[in-house]
């Protein structure tokens, strides 16, 4: 996997944007994750804190983050804390940063080791009045157990219980809402790398393959290319797995006659790309199969229409199921009549729509971002409805990253194939 080598100006205004923001005699402390136990002596591969990597561009486990913006020496400003290398720790996991390593990253100057930490942060304390904490406040990602910077939070309340606290999150996700030129070449690569994969997918696929090794097929692509892997988990879903949201066993065989359900991306330099397509597994859409798929790319070109500047997500949400509930009638999923009669509580959409058309993408593939808050220029986002027809064994989503510019939008996956005419030509096989 391609070691991503980003300016350190780009951490170093990143860290900027952010303590303009933290009230006067403020500290902000980050922490790295985990690294969490698979089983035995193995550990889930480890992936850094978004918000520490993007402050400081250190992928490496066991680093900690001080910023200290108003302490009287210079040099404790920022500081940066890595593990101490060793040559038997390196013997087993390999080379680790050294001090002028992780200052060449981040753009830091003061790079201390972790066993230096305590001590340097009992004379930071003795100076700041508020402290920032790197808290997760997302409801989906709040995590069972406490990770790193939940369990330091909670032991520094009560080493230094006078000191007045402060969430950082709100301000790293409004900052990491708009992206950087930087960033957006990065994602736009990511999604490249996701068209190669797709493109893989429509040469190879059969019927009597394996969800598996369609799987195979998009992650040979993703790290022949560069790309550290899947931005999240891929779902390969043929037939009736389609109408399951969050398939993951993707271990069927994608039947001939059927739909092959595809939601991946690629994860490039730590930024995520997000996209969903469904294609017939012989190459050829049924007229049934037919009418579903352009029925959901009618609604999926509505709904790029509407993201620009001053929309939210949850207005383009809503008109998105408006739309459907015209879409499903003329369908014949439900009548013009049922559609008169339906309620606010049980609206008949949801029968074959149950999911959000958009959420914000970048350095986490469900980024940070309000679903209320207004589009500005540099923002990204996906746009993805579908439908699902258990009765049918059929799931259609249809999905691609938008950027959100001054005078509407780009689809940054517009060259992926999306229309009906261009699968099919690119899967038939003579």
């Amino acid at each position: 996997m391609k070691t991503i080598n980003l300016p350190a100006a780009f951490f170093q205004n990143n860290r900027e944007k952010l303590t303009k923001k933290l009230i006067p005699g403020s500290l902000a402390i980050l922490h790295s994750n985990d690294e969490v136990n698979r089983t035995a002596d193995q550990d889930y591969p480890f992936r850094q804190n978004s918000d520490l990597f993007y402050l400081s561009g250190i992928n490496q486990e066991k680093t900690i983050l001080v910023l200290a913006p108003d302490y009287p020496d210079p040099s404790f400003k920022e500081i940066l804390f890595i593990r101490r290398p060793n040559p038997k720790l390196e013997t087993w996991e390999g080379h680790k940063l050294s001090v002028e390593e992780a200052q060449t990253i981040s753009g830091i100057k003061t790079v201390r080791f972790n066993d230096e930490y305590e001590g340097t942060l009992a004379s930071l304390m003795m100076h700041a009045k508020n402290v920032y904490l790197n808290l997760p406040e997302l409801f989906k990602i709040i995590p069972e157990l406490p990770n790193r910077n939940l369990r330091f939070a909670l032991g520094l309340k009560k080493k230094f219980p006078a000191h007045s606290y402060e969430r950082l999150a709100p301000i790293l996700g409004e900052l990491r809402m708009i992206k950087s030129d930087t960033e957006i070449s990065l994602i736009k690569e990511a999604c490249s790398i996701t068209h190669h994969a797709f493109n893989q997918v429509l040469a190879t696929i059969k019927p009597g393959m394996t969800e598996y090794e369609v799987e195979a097929e998009i992650i040979h692509e993703f790290i022949g290319r560069g790309a550290r892997g899947h931005s999240y988990p891929p779902i390969i879903a043929s037939g009736i797995n389609a109408c399951s949201l969050h398939y993951s066993y993707n271990s069927d065989i994608c039947n001939d006659g059927e739909l092959l359900l595809m939601d991946f991306g690629a994860e490039y330099g730590n930024y995520a790309a997000d996209c969903s397509r469904t294609i017939p597994v012989n190459g050829k859409f049924s007229p049934r199969q037919k009418d579903l798929y352009e029925s959901v790319l009618e609604v999926f070109h509505f709904a790029v229409g509407l993201m620009k500047p001053g929309n939210t997500i949850n207005n383009v949400h809503n008109e998105v199921c408006r739309r459907f509930g015209h879409e499903h009638v003329k369908l014949g999923l439900y009548t013009s009549e049922d559609l008169k009669n339906e309620t606010k509580d049980n609206p008949r959409f949801f029968k074959y729509y149950m999911h959000g058309t958009s959420h914000f993408l970048g350095l986490d593939v469900h980024d940070t971002g309000s679903k209320d808050a207004e589009f500005k220029p540099g923002m990204i986002m996906t746009c993805e409805p579908g439908i699902y027809i258990p009765e049918e064994r059929t799931g259609i989503r249809l999905e691609n990253n938008i950027l959100i510019t001054r005078d509407g939008n780009i689809d940054l996956m517009k060259d992926i194939p999306i229309e009906i005419k261009d699968i099919e030509r690119l899967m038939f096989r003579s």
